[in-house]
């Protein structure tokens, strides 16, 4: 199950957000987005746990509480939107 993280405080890691949900189950994967030009955290993250059942029990208990002062946003991450088109020239 792919979960999305959201309002992370700027100094959270991916081993804290790992450590947050493997509390619930497996984590297979943990990813904060990172703003490409500084390197720096942009405030959300996602992680892939294992097991659906784990990943919903960890929506439910970690949505709203609150970490290093920010209220968390914890809900199952929605598909990517289909790639634009590329943009033609102007004629």
């Amino acid at each position: 199950m792919n979960i999305y993280v959201g309002n992370l405080p700027y100094k959270y890691t991916e081993n804290d957000l790992r450590e947050a949900f493997a509390a619930f189950g497996n984590v297979s994967r943990a990813k904060i987005v990172l703003d490409r030009e500084s390197g720096r955290s942009k405030g959300f993250a996602f992680v892939e746990m294992e097991n659906k059942a784990d990943g919903e029990t960890a929506i439910k208990s970690l949505h709203g509480t609150e970490v290093m002062g920010r209220t968390l946003t914890v809900n199952e991450a929605r598909p990517r939107p289909a790639k634009r088109p590329p943009r033609r020239a102007p004629a």
